[in-house]
């Protein structure tokens, strides 16, 4: 079992801000803060299910093929190796409790696809 991440625990990217809210053996919940115009990597992972709450704004959510729009209380699982993105198409925060379960919560679980930032 890996998770490397800690309680308080916070990191900017390109896109916006994560903080860790809470993380135990198994699991790790962080609140997501979005941008307007943010768009994280299209990415999978391989040891990881994730379930995404919206909060706050309108994220716009890749999920294998699909394409939907989620709103403030709406939700979407993202099963393990499934191809999945969120983007902020709007001019106000967004912001998302992202719930992760499995093996491996750490970055390296992270396979990207298309990066916006060049992070792929």
């Amino acid at each position: 079992m890996i998770n490397k991440y800690m309680r308080g625990q916070n990191d900017s990217r390109p896109w916006g801000t994560w903080e860790v809210v809470d993380c135990g053996k198994g699991f790790c919940v962080k609140r997501i803060r979005v941008v307007p115009g943010g768009i994280l990597s299209l990415q999978s992972h391989q040891y990881r299910a994730e379930n995404w709450v919206i909060v706050t704004g309108t994220a716009t959510v890749t999920l294998g093929e699909q394409t939907s729009v989620k709103k403030v209380g709406e939700s979407i699982y993202i099963p393990v190796h499934t191809k999945h993105r969120i983007q902020n198409d709007t001019i106000r925060p967004l912001e998302f409790i992202e719930v992760q379960t499995g093996e491996n919560l750490d970055e390296s679980d992270i396979t990207r696809y298309e990066d916006k930032y060049g992070r792929s």
